[in-house]
């Protein structure tokens, strides 16, 4: 009892020994009494501690009991404080949220794939031969994936491969879902698909909803009326004296001059053809076409290409009641007209029900577009020079999308009459019909047209890619126009001994010429089926690539330029000059005081001083590239530009007085997808 006493009174006192027992066997069961007894001792002081805290002061320790905690816990000092803490909490959770709200809110919509990188359109019997029978293929353009990778491109076009005949260019199809054997396999496509999403690259193609082949399965028995197929072509009775003279339904004009109808011999009716008599028209108002059509897009998305071009959109209906189309010159004789230009084409171009068609396409692919990154791009092919109204109606509306834009061919019009003034007025044109918050698209080659080398002249090859990559929109670039490559006019009939086609109408598909070997690197043959162009030993990517100031560099650094620089990559565009030499025009972002300008010439050369029409611009600026590269990095006066005959300038200069909000400027800027930049957060917001 004693030694019980004892133990408690010392740990009172804070001196308790917890030293240990020498002989633990002999005083095991004292020890566990007094454990015992001290924890009811324990029990009994904290009790005494709670009814006089004032006694002994006591402070929180490490490994207090959970009574103790509680005792220290709801003192005011610590529950006040992790009151605030918890409300603290709760309100940066509440402002986090809110801010990404806003954010999301605030924030304009992304470029899409098809607006963030120029497209590049391959014409693959030109492109790579990959097996040295001297025709480019599939597996040649897979070859060359590292040069679109080079090029910093992330969209290709791949021109008509499908199973059909050279003679009609490759638009006449002989079947819309196999691959022609001259360009390889299907397995051949699905690779070169596989190999280009590998690198980020998408992939677009061409739809050819017009006509088909006269050798198709379906107008082989459409001829012999069997079944559904009997009106999926145009026919119409017409007279035939059996001397191959037809009296065709009407006045109609195909494309390619004289009648657009063909009298067969097998079903006794005359079919219509709007280009070729190869190509024969389908029936559009006939459901089961549209329904074809529509499967042979899901076809191709499903195997998953990336978006379509739909070539000769405008000629897919016709009129049914198929009266003559009215005269351009109503005083000729109706007996002498044979040319397409000589009549006005009321009746087999943009019928009511056309764009609806296009609508239904547009849904077709939408149906592939759900999941993220992979929204399927429609572009539509119409060529309306002369009605360019009805060339903006493909962009749709507000209320029903149709093309993410049509091709634009305005640009086709320039030729070695080139001048400041027409340029703009091709790039005005545009702009000003372009639909409010629409993409605008540019091109100015094509396989249908002379190269803009040939077309223009060489010396005008480096400033037109500059207009191209510095415009707003998504520019295209054929083939070879990174190099600066011409049309080959050497070609003629006795090229092709075969004589299935006639090599003098394809000046524009020469041969890309990658390196100074034989046949300029496309092909391992001895003969191609086009004569590489003369200049291939100068002129191609492996000599340009060694070369600063080549077309082929300087191509590059603007689509980094156009990468790396928001006002160029989307930003407002403004016009400062035009005149007979000079366009020049302005790429700039609300929000950023950094403005880009171009200064192009397409004349001689030339002084210009913008400041006198626009004071506020200041006084210097700096030459980011030039298409002279030993100018690039100089400082210039705005009072006195000085540019070369062909030379374009890209300046830099720093302004808080953008042109856009200037009143002078009002009807002479354009914006897309606006946004502005927050340079306190460095973001982009839509509300400015």
């Amino acid at each position: 009892m004693t030694e019980e006493v004892n133990s408690v009174e010392m740990k009172k006192t804070g001196v308790e020994n917890n030293g240990f027992v020498v002989d633990q066997a002999n005083d095991e069961p004292a020890t566990l009494e007094s454990r015992k007894n001290s924890l009811i001792e324990d029990q009994m002081y904290t009790l005494k501690l709670d009814s006089t805290e004032d006694q002994i002061p006591l402070k929180p320790y490490a490994g207090m009991p959970k009574n103790v905690l509680l005792h220290f816990s709801n003192q005011p000092c610590y529950r006040i404080t992790r009151e605030i803490l918890f409300w603290l909490i709760i309100v940066a959770t509440l402002a986090i949220i809110a801010a990404t709200i806003t954010i999301i809110a605030l924030s304009p919509k992304c470029l899409d794939w098809w607006q963030r990188s120029p497209i590049y359109q391959v014409y693959p019997k030109s492109f790579r031969d990959s097996d040295s029978d001297g025709s480019g293929d599939l597996k040649g353009v897979q070859e060359k994936i590292d040069h679109f990778v080079y090029l910093d491109v992330s969209t290709v076009w791949v021109a008509p491969f499908y199973t059909s005949t050279l003679k009609d260019y490759r638009y006449a199809v002989e079947d819309f879902r196999s691959v022609d054997p001259s360009f390889g396999t299907m397995s051949d496509f699905e690779n070169l698909l596989a190999g280009l999403h590998d690198k980020g690259i998408k992939l677009i193609i061409d739809l050819i909803p017009n006509h088909t082949s006269n050798k198709h399965k379906w107008f082989e028995l459409s001829r012999n009326r069997t079944d559904k197929y009997t009106d999926y072509y145009i026919w119409h009775d017409c007279e035939y004296n059996g001397s191959y003279v037809t009296t065709p339904p009407n006045n109609w004009v195909s494309v390619y001059g004289d009648s657009a109808w063909e009298y067969d011999g097998e079903r006794r009716q005359c079919y219509l053809h709007q280009f070729r008599k190869e190509q024969p028209d389908l029936n559009f108002h006939n459901p089961d076409v549209q329904d074809e059509i529509l499967d042979i897009i899901k076809f191709w998305l499903g195997k998953g290409v990336d978006g379509f071009t739909v070539d000769a959109a405008k000629f897919l209906l016709e009129a049914e009641h198929l009266r003559d189309e009215p005269q351009v010159n109503k005083l000729q004789d109706p007996a002498t007209i044979k040319s397409y230009g000589e009549l006005y084409h009321d009746y087999t171009t943009t019928q009511v029900g056309m764009h609806d068609i296009l609508r239904d396409f547009r849904q077709a692919m939408n149906s592939f577009s759900r999941e993220p990154g992979r929204y399927r791009f429609m572009g539509t092919e119409a060529n309306d020079q002369n009605t360019i109204a009805k060339t903006m109606m493909y962009y749709g509306n507000s209320f029903i999308q149709e093309a993410d834009f049509p091709l634009n061919f305005y640009l086709f019009d320039l030729n070695k009459e080139i001048s400041g003034n027409s340029v703009f007025d091709k790039v005005d044109l545009w702009m000003k019909s372009m639909p409010k918050g629409k993409w605008p698209h540019w091109m100015v080659g094509s396989p249908s047209n002379s190269r803009i080398a040939s077309r223009v002249g060489s010396d005008y090859v480096k400033v037109i890619n500059m207009l191209l990559l510095t415009l707003p929109g998504t520019p295209t670039t054929y083939y070879g126009e990174e190099l600066g490559m011409q049309d080959n006019p050497m070609l003629n009939i006795t090229a092709d001994p075969s004589g299935q086609y006639n090599p003098a109408e394809y000046p524009e598909k020469t041969p890309m010429q990658w390196d100074t070997s034989s046949n300029a690197g496309f092909s391992g043959a001895n003969t191609t089926w086009l004569p590489t162009n003369q200049d291939y030993q100068e002129v191609n990517v492996e000599v340009q690539k060694t070369q600063p100031n080549s077309t082929l560099n300087l191509y590059r650094d603007i689509i980094q330029l156009r990468k790396e620089e928001l006002p160029i990559h989307r930003g407002w565009l403004c016009y400062a000059w035009n005149d007979a030499n000079i366009f020049a025009y302005v790429r700039e972002v609300d929000g950023m005081n950094k403005v880009f300008m171009m200064v192009l010439n397409f004349g001689v050369r030339v002084s210009v001083n913008i400041k006198v029409l626009i004071p506020d611009l200041p006084e210097q600026a700096k030459i980011r590239l030039s298409t002279i590269s030993a100018n690039n990095g100089k400082t210039v006066n705005i009072d006195n530009i000085s540019t070369e005959r062909g030379e374009g300038l890209i300046l830099e200069y720093k302004t808080n007085k953008p042109l856009h909000n200037m009143e002078a400027f009002k009807d002479k800027c354009f914006i897309s997808e606006k946004a502005c930049y927050s340079s306190a957060f460095n973001l982009l917001y839509k509300n400015c």
